[in-house]
């Protein structure tokens, strides 16, 4: 059942991004700021996923020597 729901919530945002988008994203638009928010979210993926790539590297070289020293 989280699972459904954690799947589902972010469905449930984007089509409700999407599909009422009124006033303030014609404004975000005209002003230039909406690409600053995605160059954020963007960064920050970005990020996000080099931070997991170190860790990977990192945990995978920890196993190496636990199964060496065995």
């Amino acid at each position: 059942m989280k699972k459904k729901a954690f799947l589902t919530a972010p469905f449930l945002l984007v089509v409700s991004t999407l599909f009422g988008q009124g006033e303030e994203a014609d404004f975000m638009r005209s002003t230039g700021k909406v690409y600053v928010v995605v160059a954020v979210i963007v960064t920050i993926f970005i990020g996000i996923v080099l931070f997991l790539i170190y860790l990977d590297r990192k945990l995978t070289k920890l196993e190496n020597q636990i199964n060496d020293n065995d």
